[in-house]
């Protein structure tokens, strides 16, 4: 299969990236950021299925398993929508948080509230030194909101 320069460029950036989070740069990793960047809010099914053609024969297993190298590594964020199995994500390092449709499952980032990081300060952080702060805003996405009520909700 033939890339194109901008597919090489992509995939040498990548590598980079892995190689300065201290990961070794494998075929594997390399192919599951590449469908994370095409593919953002995926389930690691979702992944897996992504990655099969690229890589034949690769189990969920091993998908979950480089998910969690990358996650620790900071290169991925992994997030847990209520009823939904946990996402993944290249988006990391802004402290962003999710609107999440109940009714259709769509995603959508959204910046912090209201500036820098406010969701950093909890009213009693009991003696916790806090880092991160996840929101995710439950809702109706427009094209729901088309056909459904808030009292018809299920």
């Amino acid at each position: 299969m033939t890339q194109s320069p901008e597919s090489d460029s992509r995939t040498d950036t990548l590598r980079q990236s892995i190689r300065a989070a201290g990961l070794r740069v494998t075929v594997p990793r390399v192919a599951v950021l590449e469908a994370l960047q095409d593919n953002p809010h995926s389930s690691a099914e979702k992944v897996t299925d992504k990655v099969r053609p690229v890589l034949k024969g690769t189990s969920s297993q091993a998908v979950y398993g480089i998910l969690a190298a990358l996650t620790g590594a900071g290169l991925v964020r992994r997030f847990d929508p209520a009823g939904s199995p946990a996402l993944f994500e290249c988006r990391v390092g802004d402290n962003h948080h999710h609107l999440v449709c109940i009714r259709c499952g769509a995603i959508k980032d959204v910046d912090c509230v209201i500036g820098a990081a406010p969701c950093l300060t909890p009213s009693d952080a009991s003696g916790f030194a806090v880092f991160a702060a996840e929101v995710t805003f439950n809702g109706l996405c427009r094209e729901c909101q088309d056909f459904s009520t808030p009292e018809h909700i299920d």
